[in-house]
């Protein structure tokens, strides 16, 4: 009796902490792949875009309550705030692929953003220097679909999947 006793009032702990936690990015995506390594492997899944105000860690520059588009990465670590959206490849005449990153991990001064963009997320790469780091860039792609985008800054690595609609 007492071991049920003790699991039942440790169950109840690990609720109670899980409910006290600090803020965090909004659950856009359950881990999937990316978290066990298998990210080539699994299917392109484009990224829930949600139009909403940024988390706390990504809003520096917005007005308070301003709404955006945006989208997490795998492990919720890095925004994708979608200014020219949806994304078009080729890119329309009139708007670009604009994208600016917010990374939640601290940043190496200097360090840029590598993106690596693959068709279907196994196809040949393109690749994209973001000097400076997260910030604001143009992510354009040669072709309509989805694209994983494999993300490398300040010795970290995450991939996020968007979808690149034809004209």
């Amino acid at each position: 009796m007492r071991s049920r006793y003790l699991s039942v009032v440790a169950a109840a702990l690990l609720l109670a902490s899980a409910a006290c936690t600090s803020e965090a990015a909004p659950a856009l995506r359950s881990p999937g792949p990316a978290a066990t390594g298998a990210a080539a492997a699994a299917p392109c899944t484009p990224a829930r875009v949600v139009d909403a105000e940024p988390p706390v860690w990504a809003n520096a520059g917005f007005t308070p309550g301003t709404k955006v588009r945006y989208a997490a990465s795998e492990s919720g670590d890095m925004l994708a705030v979608l200014f020219g959206y949806p994304l078009y490849s080729p890119p329309l005449p009139d708007r670009a692929n604009k994208v600016l990153w917010r990374s939640r991990a601290p940043l190496v001064p200097s360090d840029p953003l590598l993106i690596e963009a693959r068709l279907g997320g196994t196809g040949p790469p393109t690749r994209i220097k973001v000097l400076g780091g997260p910030g604001p860039s143009y992510v354009d792609v040669p072709s309509p679909g989805c694209w994983r985008l494999k993300l490398t800054w300040s010795s970290r690595t995450d991939s996020i999947d968007l979808e690149y609609a034809g004209r």
